[in-house]
């Protein structure tokens, strides 16, 4: 008979998958290409383009601090008002990532962090590719530079969402607050509450969901911070009310 005081033994699932998907591979080309897809899924959201980096000696357009300023479509960038810039890219791409790795902390221990690696490493090859692609950064030294800069944002950005996810939506409201939108004073938290209620919703979701759902590759993320619109007015009229 099983300890009841000891937790469900989640393993036997994954490894079937892992069995399922690739006999004659070990777990870690199954993580590598599953977390590969992961990866594209969270990179999604803030995808954008910077048209003069494919056209013969043009300029490329800057904000005031310097940065490359793209080309980005969607809720973040023509409904919350960020710039499709390569940072901010980078911290709408982590949103998703913690997300994910929120539910990738769940997997077995002997499996977790094997797949927390291999979606890190995705996350930086594809800052990479970003860089030289749309940026133009051919110096491998100047890359290096920003790669290095991101990393640091995405050790902060675990610490500073897991208080936020472990003491309320307060607290999680100003790690967005200071992770994407840079502390600025004008910010409309009607949007930021969305961004709070959407990771919320998030991940439950992806805590219901199996490890074979995660381990497929396949996950999506349902829609984007603005389907919260109703359910934060509801909230606010309720405190206001």
């Amino acid at each position: 008979m099983d300890d009841p005081r000891k937790p469900p033994r989640l393993g036997v699932g994954l490894a079937q998958a892992v069995r399922k998907r690739a006999p004659v591979l070990t777990e870690t080309y199954v993580a590598y290409g599953a977390t590969e897809a992961l990866f594209k899924e969270c990179a999604k959201p803030g995808a954008y383009e910077v048209p003069q980096a494919l056209e013969k000696d043009a300029e490329i357009p800057t904000d005031e601090t310097g940065a490359h300023l793209g080309v980005g479509k969607g809720w973040w960038y023509e409904t919350l008002g960020v710039a499709p810039t390569f940072m901010n890219w980078a911290q709408i791409t982590f949103i998703h990532m913690y997300m994910l790795q929120v539910r990738i902390r769940m997997f077995p221990e002997e499996h977790a962090d094997l797949w927390i690696q291999h979606l890190t490493n995705h996350a930086f090859y594809g800052a990479e590719d970003r860089l030289v692609i749309w940026h133009k950064l051919n110096s491998n030294s100047v890359r290096q530079k920003y790669l290095k800069d991101i990393f640091a944002q995405w050790r902060a950005v675990l610490l500073s969402y897991d208080e936020g996810v472990y003491k309320g939506d307060a607290m999680l409201a100003a790690a967005v607050w200071r992770n994407l939108l840079g502390g600025k004073e004008d910010v409309d938290f009607q949007k930021l509450a969305q961004v709070v209620s959407y990771m919320r919703k998030e991940i439950r979701a992806l805590d219901k969901a199996s490890d074979d759902d995660i381990a497929a590759g396949t996950w999506t993320f349902s829609s984007d911070p603005g389907a919260e619109s109703a359910v934060v007015a509801k909230l606010s009229n309720a405190t206001t009310g």
